[in-house]
């Protein structure tokens, strides 16, 4: 491909322009003869050995935010912009024949992904998704490096999808996302606001700067429509505030498309929904009132997209929990349940549900990464000591962090007794073994990861693995399988 096809009219380079290009990096070590290189790094000394090696590799050109004193070295205003749409160039521009929507929000963004594209399926329509749990399309489960992946995975993927007959893609754009703007150079059909509120502050440093990043993406400039939650306080001032079209969503705030008569049990939920002046009676296994939050996005979406209120309610009514998101399993009436949540409002969420759910006891076992938001820690524990009569304190992924240090954090927020083992599985075994039929227990925190970042070390491990193993440990029929007691 000719370098000037690749760069489109973001750069001109006049005379060096036609020259031939095999692919394009942004991995200087990945870099193989033929190629363009992008530096992405704001640092000038990195960008220096990084440029300098992609050129003893073989790359014919090499762009970044500076003036680097190399042959063919070219120095851009925004190379992480430059990238994003040379990324979509090299690729053909696949994203601009998909109908692409963009769920953004501190939570929710994986079920919502998740409910959008199960009920495009079911209606006939071949969907995809990608986002935190991977890349999903025509039966396909493929890993995903980020929750947003870096722009030459994504408009990669973006051409695989379209190769194989993808019509709709749903996925999931974080605040980081948008601050590296891997998403610049595509048009969304739909952008969903789900929600802000605290996380992330180790990158964003203040919650201001945070909420902004994430509004900021709300523009012309991104998508031709925003569906936005009425009841979220920060999300609700794109309502009057967006140069695009806003439809809005809620339960206690008058909105665009909302429910009414909402009953949640710990099977499922039910409500009449508003969209738009359609109505649609919704009964789903998806369970606490987020998740009717979720589904009031996703039924907007799949309005928009022309779905009528039967299609509504089919697609709806028959979808089952996305992995790690309240996933519940009855270990002989004793209800545990599987949860992302990592953030204080998620933890909120899902134990707030919990309680409506049972007149017993409830219990949590939860942590917090370590190199991440220090200040949500005792924001957390506080939450936990006033919705969960049990707590126990565990390891989530404490990277580099002392494990007690990061339980001594939480603590800090905290004013009742509680139980500290830093061992996960031996966490999980010990509330176990204590709860009773009708207690319900939230492990929070790592929902469907498969590891934990222990160090530098990534160590296999799973929360539905360690239930799994508890109850095949405690109980007689050991030779049964794991999805024989729909663990």
């Amino acid at each position: 491909m000719l370098l000037k096809q690749i760069l489109g009219d973001k750069f001109d380079l006049k005379n060096f322009s036609n020259v031939e290009t095999k692919n394009i990096k942004k991995n200087s070590k990945e870099v193989e003869k033929g190629d363009v290189y992008f530096s992405l790094s704001d640092d000038y000394q990195k960008s220096f050995e990084r440029c300098k090696e992609a050129f003893e590799k073989g790359a014919v050109a090499v762009f970044s935010n500076f003036d680097l004193p190399f042959e063919n070295s070219f120095k851009c205003e925004d190379c992480r912009d430059l990238f994003a749409h040379s990324c979509a160039n090299f690729y053909d521009r696949a994203c601009d024949d998909l109908k692409i929507v963009a769920i953004s929000g501190t939570n929710g963004k994986t079920s919502t992904s998740h409910i959008i594209s199960e009920m495009l399926k079911r209606n006939g329509k071949n969907a995809g998704v990608i986002g935190t749990n991977g890349v999903f399309y025509n039966g396909k489960i493929l890993p995903c490096p980020l929750t947003t992946p870096d722009a030459d995975f994504l408009h990669k993927t973006f051409f695989d999808m379209r190769k194989e007959g993808v019509e709709y893609v749903v996925m999931e754009v974080s605040a980081h996302a948008i601050a590296q703007k891997r998403v610049n150079g595509i048009m969304f059909e739909l952008g969903v606001l789900t929600n802000i509120t605290q996380d992330h502050l180790d990158y964003f440093k203040t919650f201001e700067n945070y909420k902004k990043t994430k509004l900021s993406f709300f523009c012309k400039e991104h998508m031709k429509k925003a569906i936005v939650c009425a009841d979220d306080r920060s999300a609700r001032k794109l309502i009057d505030d967006c140069d695009v079209p806003v439809i809005s969503y809620g339960i206690k705030n008058p909105s665009d498309t909302f429910a009414i008569d909402i009953c949640c049990s710990i099977n499922g939920s039910r409500f009449v929904g508003n969209v738009c002046d359609d109505f649609v009676e919704i009964k789903t296994n998806l369970v606490g009132e987020y998740n009717v939050y979720n589904s009031l996005a996703a039924l907007s979406v799949c309005h928009s997209f022309g779905l009528n209120p039967k299609e509504l309610a089919l697609g709806l009514n028959f979808i089952n929990p996305v992995e790690g998101r309240f996933n519940v399993i009855n270990l002989s009436g004793t209800y545990v349940v599987i949860d992302y949540a990592h953030s204080p409002d998620g933890l909120l969420n899902v134990l707030k549900t919990a309680k409506s759910l049972t007149d017993k006891n409830l219990y949590v076992i939860f942590g917090c990464g370590g190199n991440r938001d220090k200040d949500k820690r005792p924001k957390m524990g506080k939450i936990a000591c006033e919705y969960a009569d049990y707590i126990c304190l565990t390891d989530d992924n404490p990277r580099l962090e002392d494990s007690l240090d990061i339980i001594h954090d939480i603590e800090k927020g905290m004013d009742k007794p509680h139980f500290v083992e830093p061992d996960r599985t031996k966490a999980i075994k010990k509330i176990l073994d204590i709860s009773k039929p009708g207690d319900i227990v939230i492990i929070a925190g790592k929902g469907a990861e498969k590891y934990q970042e222990i160090g530098t070390e990534k160590k296999e491990y799973n929360d539905f693995d360690a239930v799994y193993k508890y109850f095949k440990d405690s109980n007689p029929f050991k030779s049964r399988s794991r999805e024989f007691y729909d663990c």
